[in-house]
Protein backbone atom coordinates (compact mmCIF):
# COMPACT_ATOMS: atom_id res chain seq x y z
CA UNK A 1 0.00 0.00 0.00
CA UNK A 2 2.84 2.49 0.75
CA UNK A 3 4.42 2.01 -2.53
CA UNK A 4 1.70 2.66 -4.52
CA UNK A 5 0.75 5.61 -2.63
CA UNK A 6 3.89 6.99 -3.50
CA UNK A 7 4.12 5.94 -6.87
CA UNK A 8 0.59 7.81 -7.12
CA UNK A 9 1.00 10.74 -5.55
CA UNK A 10 5.10 11.73 -6.12
CA UNK A 11 6.53 14.42 -3.96
CA UNK A 12 8.34 17.17 -5.37
CA UNK A 13 12.26 16.53 -5.84
CA UNK A 14 13.84 18.10 -2.93
CA UNK A 15 15.61 20.83 -5.09
CA UNK A 16 12.64 22.49 -5.14
CA UNK A 17 11.53 21.88 -1.87
CA UNK A 18 14.60 23.16 -0.41
CA UNK A 19 16.31 24.71 -3.01
CA UNK A 20 19.91 23.98 -3.57
CA UNK A 21 22.45 21.33 -3.16
CA UNK A 22 19.86 18.68 -4.17
CA UNK A 23 22.25 15.69 -4.90
CA UNK A 24 24.46 16.66 -2.07
CA UNK A 25 21.49 16.51 0.47
CA UNK A 26 19.95 13.46 -1.52
CA UNK A 27 23.00 11.48 -0.54
CA UNK A 28 23.17 12.29 2.32
CA UNK A 29 19.68 11.30 3.39
CA UNK A 30 19.78 7.97 1.51
CA UNK A 31 22.85 7.13 3.81
CA UNK A 32 21.12 8.08 7.16
CA UNK A 33 17.85 5.67 5.62
CA UNK A 34 20.15 3.23 4.98
CA UNK A 35 21.47 3.19 8.36
CA UNK A 36 18.19 3.43 10.04
CA UNK A 37 16.18 0.45 7.57
CA UNK A 38 19.99 -1.38 9.38
CA UNK A 39 18.50 -0.04 13.00
CA UNK A 40 15.19 -1.17 11.72
CA UNK A 41 16.43 -4.35 10.60
CA UNK A 42 17.82 -4.97 14.11
CA UNK A 43 15.17 -4.93 16.36
CA UNK A 44 11.96 -5.76 14.02
CA UNK A 45 10.02 -7.97 15.41
CA UNK A 46 9.58 -11.85 14.13
CA UNK A 47 7.43 -12.98 11.74
CA UNK A 48 4.26 -14.40 13.46
CA UNK A 49 5.09 -17.98 12.33
CA UNK A 50 8.27 -17.53 14.41
CA UNK A 51 6.41 -16.32 17.52
CA UNK A 52 4.03 -19.55 17.43
CA UNK A 53 7.37 -22.06 16.76
CA UNK A 54 9.08 -20.21 19.73
CA UNK A 55 6.26 -20.09 22.17
CA UNK A 56 5.61 -24.04 21.08
CA UNK A 57 9.06 -24.37 22.04
CA UNK A 58 8.28 -22.50 24.91
CA UNK A 59 5.35 -24.52 26.20
CA UNK A 60 6.94 -27.87 25.57
CA UNK A 61 7.70 -28.87 29.42
CA UNK A 62 7.66 -33.02 28.99
CA UNK A 63 9.92 -35.51 26.60
CA UNK A 64 6.10 -36.53 25.26
CA UNK A 65 6.04 -36.44 21.69
CA UNK A 66 3.17 -34.20 21.71
CA UNK A 67 1.56 -32.53 24.73
CA UNK A 68 -1.28 -34.91 24.55
CA UNK A 69 -1.15 -38.34 24.11
CA UNK A 70 -3.60 -41.17 23.77
CA UNK A 71 -3.09 -44.84 24.70
CA UNK A 72 -5.35 -47.56 23.58
CA UNK A 73 -4.81 -51.07 24.14
CA UNK A 74 -7.06 -52.56 26.51
CA UNK A 75 -10.37 -54.27 25.99
CA UNK A 76 -11.82 -53.24 29.28
CA UNK A 77 -12.40 -50.25 31.78
CA UNK A 78 -9.20 -49.18 32.67
CA UNK A 79 -8.89 -49.27 36.49
CA UNK A 80 -5.70 -47.30 38.04
CA UNK A 81 -2.14 -46.16 36.89
CA UNK A 82 1.00 -46.04 38.49
CA UNK A 83 4.04 -44.26 37.45
CA UNK A 84 7.66 -45.80 38.36
CA UNK A 85 9.30 -43.69 40.38
CA UNK A 86 12.03 -42.54 37.87
CA UNK A 87 9.23 -41.53 35.77
CA UNK A 88 10.50 -43.76 32.65
CA UNK A 89 7.94 -46.68 32.65
CA UNK A 90 3.81 -46.57 33.45
CA UNK A 91 1.41 -49.17 34.50
CA UNK A 92 -1.77 -49.59 33.64
CA UNK A 93 -4.36 -52.23 35.04
CA UNK A 94 -7.99 -52.90 33.57
CA UNK A 95 -10.94 -54.71 33.93
CA UNK A 96 -9.72 -57.32 30.84
CA UNK A 97 -7.56 -58.72 33.83
CA UNK A 98 -4.06 -57.58 32.06
CA UNK A 99 -2.05 -55.02 32.83
CA UNK A 100 0.02 -53.06 29.79
CA UNK A 101 3.09 -51.40 31.00
CA UNK A 102 3.79 -47.96 28.38
CA UNK A 103 6.95 -45.69 28.07
CA UNK A 104 6.57 -43.13 30.01
CA UNK A 105 8.14 -40.33 27.53
CA UNK A 106 8.14 -40.15 23.60
CA UNK A 107 5.22 -41.82 21.29
CA UNK A 108 4.76 -43.85 24.62
CA UNK A 109 5.23 -47.18 23.13
CA UNK A 110 3.58 -50.57 24.84
CA UNK A 111 6.59 -51.92 26.47
CA UNK A 112 4.64 -54.95 27.55
CA UNK A 113 1.60 -56.70 28.88
CA UNK A 114 1.20 -58.44 32.30
CA UNK A 115 -0.90 -61.30 32.27
CA UNK A 116 -1.86 -63.99 34.31
CA UNK A 117 -4.85 -62.94 36.61
CA UNK A 118 -8.46 -64.13 36.44
CA UNK A 119 -10.28 -60.79 36.94
CA UNK A 120 -9.76 -57.60 37.13
CA UNK A 121 -7.00 -55.44 37.93
CA UNK A 122 -8.27 -52.88 40.80
CA UNK A 123 -4.64 -51.69 41.90
CA UNK A 124 -1.73 -51.15 40.89
CA UNK A 125 1.97 -49.58 42.00
CA UNK A 126 5.82 -49.80 41.61
CA UNK A 127 8.07 -51.33 44.12
CA UNK A 128 10.11 -48.12 45.52
CA UNK A 129 13.35 -49.42 43.35
CA UNK A 130 11.10 -49.76 40.19
CA UNK A 131 12.06 -53.27 39.61
CA UNK A 132 9.02 -55.15 40.27
CA UNK A 133 4.63 -54.15 39.83
CA UNK A 134 2.20 -55.83 42.27
CA UNK A 135 -1.13 -56.11 41.22
CA UNK A 136 -4.11 -56.12 43.14
CA UNK A 137 -7.25 -58.22 41.58
CA UNK A 138 -10.81 -59.29 42.06
CA UNK A 139 -9.12 -62.82 42.01
CA UNK A 140 -8.67 -62.61 45.67
CA UNK A 141 -4.51 -62.65 44.67
CA UNK A 142 -1.99 -59.73 44.33
CA UNK A 143 0.55 -60.69 41.65
CA UNK A 144 4.13 -59.59 41.73
CA UNK A 145 6.11 -58.93 37.83
CA UNK A 146 9.33 -58.41 36.60
CA UNK A 147 9.35 -54.97 35.18
CA UNK A 148 11.96 -55.78 32.84
CA UNK A 149 10.92 -58.74 31.38
CA UNK A 150 6.90 -58.84 32.13
CA UNK A 151 7.26 -62.12 33.57
CA UNK A 152 5.34 -62.79 36.79
CA UNK A 153 7.51 -63.97 39.50
CA UNK A 154 5.18 -64.48 42.41
CA UNK A 155 1.64 -64.40 43.49
CA UNK A 156 0.75 -63.48 46.98
CA UNK A 157 -2.54 -65.99 47.77
CA UNK A 158 -4.39 -65.91 51.47
CA UNK A 159 -7.30 -63.48 51.18
CA UNK A 160 -10.71 -64.55 51.06
CA UNK A 161 -12.32 -61.75 49.12
CA UNK A 162 -11.89 -59.05 46.57
CA UNK A 163 -8.18 -57.59 46.93
CA UNK A 164 -9.47 -53.82 46.56
CA UNK A 165 -5.71 -51.91 46.90
CA UNK A 166 -2.03 -52.33 47.08
CA UNK A 167 0.51 -49.53 48.50
CA UNK A 168 4.22 -50.44 48.78
CA UNK A 169 7.13 -48.93 51.45
CA UNK A 170 8.76 -45.46 49.65
CA UNK A 171 11.63 -45.11 51.77
CA UNK A 172 12.34 -48.90 53.07
CA UNK A 173 12.69 -52.48 51.95
CA UNK A 174 11.53 -53.11 48.00
CA UNK A 175 10.30 -56.30 48.94
CA UNK A 176 7.41 -54.93 51.17
CA UNK A 177 3.82 -54.38 50.45
CA UNK A 178 0.46 -54.06 52.32
CA UNK A 179 -3.31 -54.99 50.50
CA UNK A 180 -6.38 -54.57 51.24
CA UNK A 181 -9.36 -56.79 50.90
CA UNK A 182 -13.35 -57.30 50.91
CA UNK A 183 -12.33 -59.99 53.26
CA UNK A 184 -11.80 -57.09 56.44
CA UNK A 185 -8.12 -57.62 56.58
CA UNK A 186 -4.94 -55.49 55.27
CA UNK A 187 -2.47 -57.91 54.64
CA UNK A 188 1.80 -57.48 54.85
CA UNK A 189 3.95 -58.94 52.33
CA UNK A 190 7.28 -59.52 51.21
CA UNK A 191 8.43 -60.63 48.14
CA UNK A 192 11.11 -62.59 49.72
CA UNK A 193 8.71 -65.11 51.83
CA UNK A 194 5.52 -67.24 51.12
CA UNK A 195 2.27 -65.83 52.30
CA UNK A 196 1.75 -62.93 54.27
CA UNK A 197 3.65 -61.75 57.47
CA UNK A 198 1.21 -59.89 59.21
CA UNK A 199 -2.78 -58.77 59.22
CA UNK A 200 -4.80 -56.17 60.02
CA UNK A 201 -8.56 -57.53 61.13
CA UNK A 202 -11.34 -54.73 61.22
CA UNK A 203 -15.03 -55.11 61.09
CA UNK A 204 -15.90 -53.78 58.03
CA UNK A 205 -14.94 -54.56 53.90
CA UNK A 206 -11.19 -52.35 53.51
CA UNK A 207 -11.38 -50.57 50.08
CA UNK A 208 -8.25 -48.26 50.69
CA UNK A 209 -4.31 -48.52 51.79
CA UNK A 210 -1.59 -47.06 52.30
CA UNK A 211 1.93 -47.38 53.40
CA UNK A 212 3.47 -44.73 55.54
CA UNK A 213 6.88 -43.73 54.40
CA UNK A 214 8.71 -45.19 57.14
CA UNK A 215 6.81 -48.37 56.88
CA UNK A 216 5.78 -48.12 60.66
CA UNK A 217 2.49 -47.37 60.42
CA UNK A 218 -0.30 -48.31 57.62
CA UNK A 219 -3.68 -46.27 57.24
CA UNK A 220 -7.09 -48.00 55.71
CA UNK A 221 -10.19 -47.03 54.66
CA UNK A 222 -13.36 -48.69 54.10
CA UNK A 223 -16.92 -48.82 54.04
CA UNK A 224 -17.07 -47.26 57.40
CA UNK A 225 -16.05 -43.83 56.38
CA UNK A 226 -13.06 -44.17 58.78
CA UNK A 227 -9.54 -44.04 57.96
CA UNK A 228 -7.59 -46.23 60.62
CA UNK A 229 -4.31 -45.61 61.50
CA UNK A 230 -1.93 -49.60 62.11
CA UNK A 231 1.26 -49.78 64.45
CA UNK A 232 2.65 -52.27 62.50
CA UNK A 233 5.39 -52.66 65.33
CA UNK A 234 2.51 -53.92 67.85
CA UNK A 235 0.02 -54.68 65.37
CA UNK A 236 -2.98 -52.99 66.40
CA UNK A 237 -5.10 -49.74 66.17
CA UNK A 238 -3.20 -46.42 66.56
CA UNK A 239 -5.80 -43.86 65.30
CA UNK A 240 -9.32 -43.59 63.86
CA UNK A 241 -10.08 -40.13 61.33
CA UNK A 242 -13.53 -39.47 61.14
CA UNK A 243 -15.23 -36.80 58.63
CA UNK A 244 -16.40 -38.90 55.51
CA UNK A 245 -20.19 -39.48 54.96
CA UNK A 246 -19.54 -42.43 52.75
CA UNK A 247 -16.98 -45.49 51.56
CA UNK A 248 -13.54 -44.56 51.31
CA UNK A 249 -12.22 -45.39 48.12
CA UNK A 250 -8.53 -44.13 47.88
CA UNK A 251 -5.74 -43.44 49.89
CA UNK A 252 -2.37 -41.80 49.68
CA UNK A 253 0.17 -40.23 51.45
CA UNK A 254 1.94 -37.01 50.28
CA UNK A 255 5.51 -36.92 49.55
CA UNK A 256 6.63 -35.65 52.77
CA UNK A 257 4.69 -37.80 54.61
CA UNK A 258 3.05 -35.27 56.82
CA UNK A 259 -0.71 -35.99 55.43
CA UNK A 260 -2.78 -38.27 54.06
CA UNK A 261 -4.99 -37.92 51.00
CA UNK A 262 -8.44 -39.30 50.83
CA UNK A 263 -11.05 -39.85 48.32
CA UNK A 264 -14.90 -40.83 48.92
CA UNK A 265 -17.85 -41.39 47.46
CA UNK A 266 -19.56 -38.48 49.26
CA UNK A 267 -18.53 -36.78 46.61
CA UNK A 268 -15.24 -34.95 48.53
CA UNK A 269 -11.07 -35.14 48.37
CA UNK A 270 -10.06 -34.65 52.13
CA UNK A 271 -6.41 -33.88 53.60
CA UNK A 272 -5.39 -35.23 57.03
CA UNK A 273 -2.62 -34.32 59.07
CA UNK A 274 -1.18 -37.60 60.70
CA UNK A 275 1.81 -36.08 62.15
CA UNK A 276 2.19 -37.26 65.83
CA UNK A 277 1.97 -34.29 67.42
CA UNK A 278 -1.17 -32.13 65.80
CA UNK A 279 -2.98 -29.18 68.11
CA UNK A 280 -6.06 -27.38 67.17
CA UNK A 281 -5.14 -23.54 67.37
CA UNK A 282 -8.64 -22.67 67.35
CA UNK A 283 -9.94 -24.02 70.71
CA UNK A 284 -6.42 -23.34 72.39
CA UNK A 285 -6.12 -26.58 74.23
CA UNK A 286 -4.50 -29.85 73.64
CA UNK A 287 -6.98 -31.07 71.32
CA UNK A 288 -6.11 -33.09 68.36
CA UNK A 289 -7.36 -31.76 64.66
CA UNK A 290 -6.68 -34.27 61.98
CA UNK A 291 -8.80 -32.73 59.14
CA UNK A 292 -7.23 -30.11 57.30
CA UNK A 293 -8.78 -29.33 54.02
CA UNK A 294 -11.78 -30.32 51.72
CA UNK A 295 -11.56 -30.57 47.99
CA UNK A 296 -14.99 -30.52 45.81
CA UNK A 297 -15.56 -30.75 42.16
CA UNK A 298 -15.56 -33.98 42.21
CA UNK A 299 -18.49 -37.01 41.91
CA UNK A 300 -19.12 -40.59 42.23
CA UNK A 301 -21.86 -42.27 40.52
CA UNK A 302 -24.10 -45.33 40.88
CA UNK A 303 -21.36 -47.59 39.59
CA UNK A 304 -19.65 -47.44 43.27
CA UNK A 305 -16.20 -47.59 41.38
CA UNK A 306 -13.07 -47.28 43.88
CA UNK A 307 -11.92 -43.88 42.28
CA UNK A 308 -8.24 -42.75 43.23
CA UNK A 309 -6.63 -40.14 44.27
CA UNK A 310 -3.19 -38.90 44.00
CA UNK A 311 -0.49 -36.05 44.86
CA UNK A 312 1.86 -34.32 42.34
CA UNK A 313 5.35 -34.79 43.16
CA UNK A 314 6.03 -31.42 45.02
CA UNK A 315 3.07 -32.01 47.06
CA UNK A 316 1.14 -28.68 45.92
CA UNK A 317 -1.38 -30.64 44.03
CA UNK A 318 -3.82 -33.05 44.23
CA UNK A 319 -6.62 -34.67 42.23
CA UNK A 320 -8.74 -37.74 41.73
CA UNK A 321 -10.85 -39.57 39.60
CA UNK A 322 -14.32 -38.46 39.03
CA UNK A 323 -17.58 -39.85 37.56
CA UNK A 324 -18.07 -37.18 35.22
CA UNK A 325 -15.58 -37.77 32.69
CA UNK A 326 -13.26 -34.86 33.68
CA UNK A 327 -9.89 -34.67 35.14
CA UNK A 328 -10.06 -32.18 38.31
CA UNK A 329 -6.67 -30.68 39.79
CA UNK A 330 -6.27 -28.67 42.74
CA UNK A 331 -4.15 -26.26 44.75
CA UNK A 332 -3.38 -28.78 47.71
CA UNK A 333 -2.72 -24.82 49.24
CA UNK A 334 -5.93 -22.80 49.17
CA UNK A 335 -8.32 -25.89 47.56
CA UNK A 336 -9.13 -23.87 44.87
CA UNK A 337 -9.28 -26.16 41.31
CA UNK A 338 -6.93 -25.49 39.52
CA UNK A 339 -7.45 -27.46 35.91
CA UNK A 340 -10.81 -28.99 34.57
CA UNK A 341 -9.66 -30.92 31.68
CA UNK A 342 -12.13 -32.73 29.54
CA UNK A 343 -11.61 -35.57 26.95
CA UNK A 344 -12.70 -39.00 28.16
CA UNK A 345 -15.83 -40.44 27.63
CA UNK A 346 -16.63 -42.06 30.45
CA UNK A 347 -15.50 -42.40 33.85
CA UNK A 348 -12.33 -40.73 35.25
CA UNK A 349 -11.18 -44.06 37.39
CA UNK A 350 -7.65 -42.86 38.55
CA UNK A 351 -5.08 -40.06 37.55
CA UNK A 352 -1.75 -39.87 38.63
CA UNK A 353 1.21 -37.66 38.51
CA UNK A 354 4.29 -37.87 36.80
CA UNK A 355 7.19 -37.50 39.29
CA UNK A 356 9.39 -35.50 37.23
CA UNK A 357 7.78 -34.04 34.88
CA UNK A 358 4.90 -31.80 34.58
CA UNK A 359 2.93 -34.39 32.85
CA UNK A 360 -0.23 -36.11 34.60
CA UNK A 361 -1.90 -39.38 33.27
CA UNK A 362 -5.86 -40.62 33.48
CA UNK A 363 -7.65 -43.65 33.00
CA UNK A 364 -10.99 -44.06 32.24
CA UNK A 365 -13.87 -46.73 31.62
CA UNK A 366 -14.17 -45.60 27.65
CA UNK A 367 -10.97 -48.14 27.72
CA UNK A 368 -8.56 -45.36 26.98
CA UNK A 369 -5.75 -43.53 28.88
CA UNK A 370 -4.73 -39.80 28.36
CA UNK A 371 -0.97 -37.91 28.91
CA UNK A 372 -0.42 -34.60 28.85
CA UNK A 373 1.53 -31.80 29.62
CA UNK A 374 -0.28 -29.32 32.44
CA UNK A 375 0.22 -25.66 30.70
CA UNK A 376 2.47 -23.51 32.64
CA UNK A 377 0.59 -21.30 34.59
Amino acid sequence: MTANHDAAYPLPPEDEVDGGEPSLKRQRHEDDAADETNAVTLYAPPLEDDVDQQQNGNIRTSSLAEPTMKLSGHKGSVYCLSYDPQGEMLCSGSFDSTCLLWKAGGNCENLNVLSGHKNAILDVCFTNDSEKIITASADYNLGVYDSNTGERIKRFMGHEGIVNAVDVCREGSASLAVSASDDCTARLWDTRVRGDVGRFEDEYQITAVAYANDGKVVYTGGIDNTITAWDVRQMRKSMGMKGHTDTITCLSLNPKGTHILSNSMDGTLRTWDIRPYVMDNESGGGKKKRHDKTFVGGTHNAEKGLLNCSWSADGTMVTGGSADRIVHIWDELSAEELYVLPGHNGCVNSVVFHPKENVVASASSDKSIFVGELSQS
